[in-house]
């Protein structure tokens, strides 16, 4: 559904007014127009703080980039911002910058103690007013469960604060902020994440913390159609999210099997059709289901690569007023279902080595929401699922989860409209997302260079400003 006030304050007169009200006025974001486009152009600052053990490596992958590299100097705490290597040029930090940035990235892995955090601000406080419009801040620390002294820890777990509140601050300009969390020696699983999180496939993600931790050298792959050879499953493909999943995926070169629930079949063999996919009709809640599903994928593909739970309902009652069969229906398949699946799949060793499993939660599965109670249930225990079968997957299977908030879909465009005008403007975006947010996310997780991301709850809601 168009959303009337974000094209009205976009015109020179609703700019104005916007602004004389104090309104919000979201900027238009820029999202990903071509596969080979690059995944940044423009001036980037890149800076360490001492002791920064990724320097190197995002000089690397910056390097190779189309942007036009700088990294700090002139301050005694960001000293090792030249180990970013001989393409990105020397910026006096106390002098006029003249420069606008397209994305300032930290190294903040050196920092040891709380008074080693002078060195954000020494960075970012000359430079963050000379940011652009759809610009990026990527934060890169390591993760605090792998500190061994407390000071140490805590240093590390502050990154979290500041990139959410510098996320708040930016957000009014269409850019975002978020930060990586590395494990020690995981340097050489950071560059799939850099790329999403510095590029427009990630123009509704802000304020987030993924977790990148250590894995066996990611393999060789097409960036142009990174899943080409992959197989992908993915449930509720007929129409919004799931739709724009299939559609994303196909993008990047997977074979997708769409499933839907049989009234559903003339939508999503439009979706199958368009993208040289297969459909496949199942009720995901039948007891037979999940076995139909796995005979289905050994017997056109011989298994499955990549596994999207997407198909999801909502039944909507405050808790006394609420029926059993809504429960029970929407515990079923928003969560029930997920772990029969990939128990089939994985009992008779049909998702392969190096496969992707990628659930789907809610914004509402961590703040809760009103009338949700069954839902929120679901879509949190989502979360609990993926943080521990994370644990336990092997053969470099990785799992994780988005947490949608408000996407412009067909069920948003049946909202009343002040609920639906609220949801768009409560985060740091001012707007609602769309479907291809979500599906970016997914393709992100999916890659096989993305095999250091494991066991993450990353949410595509333009940092939601309700949960965490």
């Amino acid at each position: 559904m168009s959303d009337l006030y974000f094209r009205i304050v976009n015109t020179p007169a609703g700019k104005t007014a916007a602004q004389t009200l104090g309104l919000p006025a979201p900027v238009p974001l820029k999202r990903l127009k071509r596969t080979d486009q690059p995944f940044i152009e423009g001036d980037v600052l890149i800076g360490a703080a001492n002791g920064g053990k990724a320097i190197a490596t995002l000089g690397s992958i910056l390097s190779a980039s189309a942007a036009t590299l700088h990294h700090a100097s002139s301050n005694d705490r960001l000293k090792e911002s030249a180990k970013a290597g001989n393409k990105a040029q020397p910026l006096d930090l106390g002098s006029e910058i003249n420069q606008k940035f397209s994305a300032l990235v930290f190294d903040a892995t050196g920092l040891k103690s709380p008074g080693d955090l002078r060195a954000l601000y020494d960075f970012f406080h000359p430079t963050i007013k000379k940011l652009g419009s759809n610009a990026c801040v990527l934060v890169i620390g390591q993760n605090p469960t792998s500190c061994r002294k407390a000071p140490h820890a805590a240093a590390q777990q502050a990154l979290e604060g500041f990139v959410r509140s510098v996320g708040k601050e930016i957000g009014k300009k269409g850019s975002t902020a978020n930060l990586l969390w590395m494990a020690p020696g995981a340097e050489k699983q950071l560059e799939s994440s850099v790329r999403f999180f510095l590029s427009p496939r990630s123009a509704y993600v802000s304020g987030q913390v993924t977790k990148i931790g250590k894995s066996e050298a990611a393999p060789a792959t097409n960036p142009v159609a990174p899943l080409t050879g992959k197989v992908a499953l993915v449930t509720g493909a007929s129409r919004g999210i799931g739709a724009a999943i299939a559609e994303t995926l196909a993008r990047d070169g997977a074979t997708v099997v769409g499933l839907d629930i049989p009234p559903a079949m003339e939508e999503l063999e439009k979706v199958t059709e368009a993208i040289n996919g297969m459909a496949l009709a199942c009720d995901i809640t039948d007891d037979k289901a999940p076995k139909l599903i796995g005979d289905f994928l050994e017997e056109h593909f011989g298994g499955v690569d990549l596994v999207i739970h997407n198909a999801g309902i909502t039944r909507d009652k405050t808790l006394g007023n609420m029926p059993e069969h809504f429960w029970d229906m929407t515990i079923a398949v928003n969560l029930t279902a997920e772990e029969l699946i990939d128990e089939e799949l994985m009992q008779r060793e049909l998702l392969k080595e190096n496969g992707r499993i990628v659930c789907i939660s809610s914004i509402s599965g961590i703040a809760g929401n009103f009338g949700q109670t069954n839902y929120s249930t679901a879509k949190c225990g989502v979360i609990g699922y993926v943080e521990a079968m994370a644990r336990q997957v092997k053969n470099g299977i990785t799992i994780n989860a988005v947490a949608p908030g408000f996407i412009e879909t067909q069920m948003t465009a049946a909202m009343p409209i002040t609920i639906r005008e609220a949801g768009r403007r409560m985060n740091s975006l001012s707007q609602g997302g769309q479907p291809v947010d979500v599906a970016e996310t997914i393709a992100w997780y999916c890659s096989p260079a993305s095999n250091g991301v494991n066991g993450n709850v990353v949410r595509v809601c333009g940092q939601s400003l309700i949960g965490k």
